[in-house]
């Protein structure tokens, strides 16, 4: 077993690495603070998250199996509905969300 005293530098360093990680995003975030290209990412990259997570979940479903993952699209037909009619994201999560399940349970 290894002494106490190379356990605490294990976690000392670690402790210090785990503190210089999460100090090192404020430095630029100071320089950038006017930058219209932050502006930019700060309007567009919600969008492009969640552009990115519903492209990897479609691109999973089996289109071969007997549902011909209508549930799926039916989700994202829904959710897509919702927030266009409502602009309010946890409704719109929530409303796609409820037919993807809902549907499955169906067809299941």
């Amino acid at each position: 077993m290894p002494s106490v005293g190379y356990l605490l530098a294990g976690v000392a360093v670690a402790a210090a690495i785990t503190f210089a990680l999460r100090l090192v995003p404020f430095g630029p975030a100071a320089v950038l603070r006017g930058s219209p290209l932050l502006a930019d990412f700060g309007r567009w990259m919600p969008a492009g998250a969640v552009l990115v997570l519903a492209v990897y979940c479609l691109a999973q479903v089996d289109y071969a199996a007997a549902a011909h993952g209508l549930p799926q699209l039916a989700g994202v037909a829904a959710t897509v509905a919702a927030h266009l009619a409502r602009r309010n994201a946890v409704l719109s999560i929530v409303a796609g969300t409820a037919v993807c399940v809902g549907l499955s349970l169906l067809l299941g």
